[in-house]
């Protein structure tokens, strides 16, 4: 009666949410463990080993196991509740010591080895081929190599790294929600919008706080209300609560946990041969090495602080002239940075927010771009429930009605869902369990009151059009494994088709489609766009400067060896930033480490940096779309059969030179940034 333990009978396998509920993941987690398990002991008892029996019976492998799996991570982290906390807990280490059962495995790995010594003879195609290459890389590099009692070692710190990240995660949630800042008199919201006030009121409302107003904490460093606010008092108040998510003296503190996490990731490295965190997951990213990071950002650094220090002089002369009294602070750079980009270019972004209305933003433009490019469809499936009321499902079909998937969309923030916005599958294509994609992107859109309509700010219009990019990524795969489906690429590098994504924003004929005014119908004024585009660089010393702080720590923290000693997360912070030359008061890292849970509770570790490394790919693809006719279905087929449709299913950097036809080069990123 388990609704995980057989394959949903709903259009696309999409999962059967009514019937799921919070007591069944438990069960099918344990029986869809013990499931794969047993189809590891026929794959070893199955005779010699062949490409059929072993890697092809593996990819067919744990299905249960991953139907509830891929639910149950949204629901903890899309609308978690304290028995999905509790379930989490129990759930990460028995997990990790799971996937260590069957990666560690020595039989099974010597069949995989097997496979791979005598691949060139199988007469194999090349997907099959590359296949086999990464089963073989991912075991070594799982420590299938390592003695009987190291891997005993490795399950052990697997599993303690699995229960403190899931601690973690909890924790910036908890206190990100305990952070909010409640305000008793209106007055004190003086320059935001009235939409933004109406819903400072309904999120208090929420909380058993009627009559009040409550601005919520986001999981960055900062909150969108400081580009608005005039009380700087209350600006001050609400940066400095960002800045402690996490770093206080209660339950919720990170920083001896993130301490234990560090040390025991560089125990990890150590013992499967590396010196360091960092050098063992970048020896399986397209970076290769900690080197040719630092090579590539050190080209970035001093530009970009260079610039921010320049950027900061310009508003503290705007400051100076209003006698304003005070020197540039964390908490003023976004009011200010808004006034001087309405006297050097005459652009107010707040301006924007009446042209961007959720709807109108999706449809046409969003989805409408999508359909120009790829010729996909979308229709809304109101037959079709998702995980909660508020998330909705459209069927996507291709340019001659095929079948393509499904695409969930969960805009709107709620205390039980975590930071951000990401994108992730409940069903994976592929041809091998011949399934079609069902893909969702989650953000944290302020919902307004009831009637009102939900306008963007321009930066959550620019997120929608990042997040539907990873999830064009997942719809347009076209593989025959699941283990290369869609987003299945290294970490930096998947962040390449997103990026691409968002010059869809701006582009003049996606912009004049979805930018009007949502009770005039009018268009966004020309004269705007010119403006914004004219300001192209203008921040971005803020932008890269915050950015790589953040990047930095991350590198710093994993860059660590067993040997190392760190008692003051604070001091190692400033000193990390320090030694790069990022140390910039006014301009705070984007993450400060007890909430940078990219790389504590992510998938991120020691690959933050990936962020600008896949724009290098991204500000190159986008200047090929400029100079070969922009927004055109042959552009757009060009880059799906080249790119999205093969997901991880060959050499990354090889796609890019298929798409672009030539290498990678740095000079369009620099440009943009205005670092050149």
């Amino acid at each position: 009666m388990n609704p995980f333990a057989h394959r949903s009978e709903l259009p696309y396998e999409l999962p059967a949410f009514e019937e799921i509920r919070d007591e069944h993941y438990l069960p099918a987690f344990y029986a869809g463990c013990q499931e794969q398990l047993d189809e590891v002991t026929a794959i070893l008892e199955s005779g010699a080993p062949s490409f059929e029996n072993t890697i092809v019976a593996l990819e067919k492998s744990g299905r249960m196991l991953y139907r509830v799996l891929t639910v149950f991570y949204n629901k903890s982290s899309a609308h978690t509740n304290e028995t999905i906390d509790a379930v989490e807990e129990e759930l990460a280490p028995k997990l990790s010591a799971h996937t260590d059962a069957i990666n560690l495995n020595a039989e099974l790995f010597e069949r995989i080895k097997h496979i791979y010594e005598s691949r060139d003879s199988l007469h194999l195609d090349a997907e099959s081929v590359w296949l086999i290459e990464r089963y073989y890389r991912d075991f070594v590099h799982g420590g299938a190599n390592l003695g009987i009692h190291e891997r005993e070692e490795l399950k052990a710190l697997n599993e303690k790294l699995s229960k403190l990240g899931t601690k973690f995660s909890q924790n910036v949630l908890n206190d990100t929600n305990d952070l909010a800042i409640l305000v008793e008199d209106v007055t004190e919201l003086d320059g935001l919008e009235a939409g933004q006030i109406d819903a400072a009121a309904a999120a208090a409302e929420a909380r058993g706080h009627a009559g009040k107003w409550l601005i919520t904490m986001v999981n960055y460093t900062g909150n969108p209300a400081l580009a608005s606010l005039t009380n700087r008092d209350l600006r001050e108040k609400i940066m400095k609560a960002s800045l402690s998510k996490g770093g206080r003296a209660n339950d919720n503190d990170n920083r001896a946990l993130l301490l234990e996490m560090v040390k025991l990731r560089a125990q990890r490295a150590q013992l499967l041969g590396f010196k360091n965190h960092a050098e063992y997951v970048l020896s399986e990213q397209t970076a290769g090495h900690p080197d040719r990071v630092h090579e590539m950002l050190r080209k970035i650094a001093p530009a970009a602080v260079a610039n921010a220090r320049s950027e900061g002089a310009a508003i503290q002369e705007i400051i100076d002239s209003e006698n304003g009294n005070f020197d540039l602070a964390s908490w003023d750079w976004a009011l200010y940075t808004e006034r001087v980009r309405l006297a050097k270019y005459n652009v107010d972004t707040s301006k924007f927010k009446p042209y961007f209305e959720l709807e109108r933003v999706l449809h046409d433009g969003v989805f409408w771009a999508a359909t120009k490019l790829f010729g996909i469809t979308f229709s809304l499936r109101t037959d079709l429930k998702a995980y909660h009321p508020e998330a909705r499902v459209w069927e996507v079909k291709n340019e001659d009605g095929s079948a393509l998937g499904l695409y969930i969309g969960d805009f709107y923030t709620r205390d039980s869902k975590r930071g951000g916005a990401w994108m992730s599958a409940f069903v994976e294509q592929s041809h091998l369990l011949g399934q079609l994609p069902v893909v969702f992107n989650n953000m944290n859109v302020p919902k307004p009151s009831e009637g009102t309509p939900t306008l963007l700010t321009f930066d959550e219009t620019a997120t929608l059009f990042h997040e539907f990019g990873h999830a064009l990524h997942g719809l347009l795969s076209n593989v025959s494994y699941p283990r290369f489906s869609g987003t299945s690429v290294e970490r930096d590098f998947v962040e390449f088709p997103s990026q691409v994504n968002e010059m869809w924003m701006l582009w003049p004929e996606v912009l004049a489609n979805y930018a009007k005014h949502f009770e005039t119908g009018e268009s966004l004024p020309l004269e705007w766009v010119e403006n914004l585009n004219r300001a192209e660089t203008f921040n971005q010393g803020f932008e890269t400067t915050s950015y790589l702080a953040a990047a930095i720590l991350d590198l710093a923290w994993h860059s660590l060896s067993v040997d190392d000693v760190v008692d003051d997360v604070e001091s190692f912070e400033a000193g990390a930033i320090a030694g790069y030359g990022l140390d910039y008061a006014p301009v705070h890292t984007r993450y400060r480490s007890t909430y940078f849970s990219h790389i504590f509770d992510g998938g991120y570790s020691a690959g933050y940096y990936g962020y600008i490394w896949s724009e290098v790919l991204d500000a190159d693809t986008v200047d090929w779309f400029k100079a070969n006719g922009g927004l055109t279905r042959a552009n757009g087929q060009r880059f799906r059969e080249a790119l999205l449709s093969r997901g991880g299913s060959t050499n990354s950097m090889g796609m890019f030179r298929t798409f672009t036809g030539h290498d990678a080069d740095i000079k369009p990123l620099l440009k943009r940034r205005g670092l050149i």
